[in-house]
Order: C-alpha cells, then sequence, then structure tokens
C-alpha cells in the first residue's frame, strides 16, 4: 500500500515538472513577441535619440520639481526648475544643455526632487517608453532588454503602437 502512494507521488512530482517546464516555455514564446515592440516601463534611464528623450511622470499633487538629467558617467547633463500640476505628464528633453550644447544620443537618467505647497517632499514615480532590443530566454523568467536595461515581462506596464 505504501509503495503504491510513493509511487503516484513520484508520479505527481513528474507531472508537476512537465507543467513547470511547460510554463517555462510559454513565457519564452511569449517573451520573443515583444522583440521590436515599444514598451513603457518603470524607470528613470531613458534613450536619447533624435534629439528627444522622453519621461512619464506621475505627479500625485501639484508641487515645484527640480529636474537633473544625467549622462551614464554620473555628469549632470541638464537641471531646470518646473511647477507641475497632479496627474500623469511626459518629460521630453531636446538633449541640450543649459547653456545648448547637444548631447549625443545614448543613455540619460532622471533624478526628481519634489515639493509640495507646504515643503513637504513629495514622491513621484518615473516611466519610460523604448524598443525592445532582445530577449534572454536563458534567464528564468526570460527579461527583455530595453534601453540597455532588463526587465522581466511582470514590469511592462503598456505597449505602445507606433
Amino acid at each position: 500500500m505504501q509503495f503504491a502512494q510513493v509511487e503516484q507521488q513520484l508520479k505527481s512530482n513528474d507531472q508537476l515538472s512537465t507543467l513547470v517546464s511547460l510554463q517555462k516555455t510559454a513565457q519564452s514564446t511569449q517573451a520573443l513577441g515583444f522583440v521590436g515592440e515599444t514598451v513603457v516601463v518603470d524607470g528613470a534611464n531613458a534613450t536619447l535619440a533624435n534629439g528627444s528623450a522622453k519621461w512619464s511622470l506621475n505627479v500625485p499633487k501639484p508641487a515645484t520639481v527640480s529636474v537633473t538629467i544625467q549622462s551614464t558617467t554620473g555628469q549632470t547633463v541638464f537641471s531646470g526648475n518646473y511647477t507641475m500640476n497632479a496627474g500623469m505628464q511626459d518629460f521630453i528633453w531636446d538633449g541640450k544643455s543649459a547653456n545648448g550644447n547637444q548631447w549625443p544620443d545614448g543613455n540619460y537618467k532622471m533624478t526628481l526632487n519634489a515639493q509640495d505647497t507646504a515643503g513637504q517632499a513629495v514622491a513621484i514615480p518615473t516611466e519610460v517608453e523604448g524598443v525592445v532590443n532582445s530577449v534572454d530566454i536563458t534567464k528564468s523568467p526570460p527579461t527583455l532588454s530595453v534601453a540597455e536595461q532588463e526587465f522581466t515581462l511582470d514590469k511592462i506596464k503598456r505597449i505602445v503602437r507606433r
């Protein structure tokens, strides 16, 4: 009797392993379909291309916002202060410094320091849009490469048709 139960448990384990393997294959197949698609993910790093880098900001309440954009080496390439209303809004940077110098295409990081009308700190989540350049299906779960960063499928917030 006990031998039959052990044998049944081993069969169940084999079936479970098969289901897990099928799920991993389905995730890999799904991930491959994103190559070339434009997606939106949480993040502070955007790609400057053709004189434009775009971040989406989810401002929870009216705030005065100090925006700093840095190169991959940590050099500040742009900074400015803005008054922003509550809600989703785009921040598009033309790739120029305050003195008008054009920065080269590449990845840039945005840092925000915001305060409400009472002077209290306000956290403003940022999102970036980018093209999925590649998928690494050797990882579990698979990862998508967007703007030289890796994201799992669950990090994708939206897909944008271009």
